[in-house]
């Protein structure tokens, strides 16, 4: 992406998470996500379809960069050399989420959290099948595949809420062994 589409797409990321934390999604309209962006129709429309795909494209950056199999080092942490465990991956999402504690922290605790989470959920559930499927994850053993997969993220989730609600006091290595321990 060139630097106007990337300055485009985070006016509307910035616009729609101001958006979210005052008001609840459902009230939100296209047309508030350009007023408070400062762009034009065309502008919005020649980036996203509608205000679900500004949800969905927010909650999928984050999954698109941890997923991504050449990863770089970055400012505060470098998962580039890991091997893709398990364990590196989810304390990587707890990186992110931590950097942008207060990006993610509008999402959280608005009115409408749980549409952010329930995304957040689908998104993990899709990348945890194929990590489960190729045997780099943890398999359900005797678990119906369906049931391991909820009890996994909805744990995940709800481990990230209390640790949000703490103001991610403990480091991301932590949290996530948290997550082994429940596990």
């Amino acid at each position: 992406m060139d630097r106007r589409q990337l300055k485009t797409r985070k006016a509307v990321f910035d616009a729609f998470e101001k958006l979210i934390s005052e008001k609840k999604y459902a009230d939100i309209t296209v047309k508030d996500i350009i007023d408070a962006a400062d762009i034009g129709r065309t502008t919005f429309y020649a980036h996203f379809k509608t205000k679900e795909s500004v949800l969905e494209e927010l909650c999928a950056d984050l999954f698109d960069h941890i997923f991504d199999k050449h990863l770089t080092e970055e400012h505060t942490h470098d998962f580039s050399k890991s091997e893709h465990s398990e364990k590196h991956m989810l304390t990587h999402i707890l990186y992110h989420l931590k950097e942008d504690k207060e990006r993610y922290g509008r999402l959280f605790t608005g009115e409408s959290a749980d549409i952010f989470w329930n995304r957040f959920g689908a998104l993990f559930r899709e990348h945890l099948k194929d990590q489960i499927s190729c045997g780099a994850w943890k398999s359900p053993g005797k678990l119906p595949v369906d049931l391991y997969e909820s009890l996994y993220i909805s744990s995940f989730i709800e481990i990230a809420k209390w640790w949000f609600k703490h103001s991610c006091e403990e480091s991301p290595e932590q949290v996530e062994s948290y997550f082994e321990d429940l596990l």
